[in-house]
């Protein structure tokens, strides 16, 4: 299994759950309201005055076979819409219950 963790614009709101679901992959926890600022460029995502949009985060365990087509979907989604952020990783998971 892999995990994905995927922290995103809340503008995507539900887009990032339909992208694992054209998948059939129905599991996920999210996060709303998550603050952050990226690594390369764009602006922070705070929830205060200043920097008033926000993140949402979610966190999936995907088959092996899935976690490839799954960051590739979410990184088409981010070539087009490169303003809003969305990050996304992927690991190895060695153990659930």
């Amino acid at each position: 299994m892999k995990a994905i963790f995927v922290a995103y614009n809340q503008a995507y709101n539900q887009e990032i759950v339909e992208v694992l679901q054209a998948f059939g992959q129905r599991g996920y926890t999210k996060w709303e309201d998550v603050g952050g600022q990226g690594s390369v460029d764009g602006e922070p995502h705070l929830g205060s005055h200043a920097w008033p949009t926000q993140n949402h985060a979610l966190f999936s365990a995907v088959p092996d076979e899935l976690a490839a087509p799954v960051l590739a979907a979410l990184k088409e989604k981010d070539d087009k819409y490169k303003d809003l952020g969305l990050r996304a990783y992927s690991w190895t998971i060695e153990q659930s219950i």
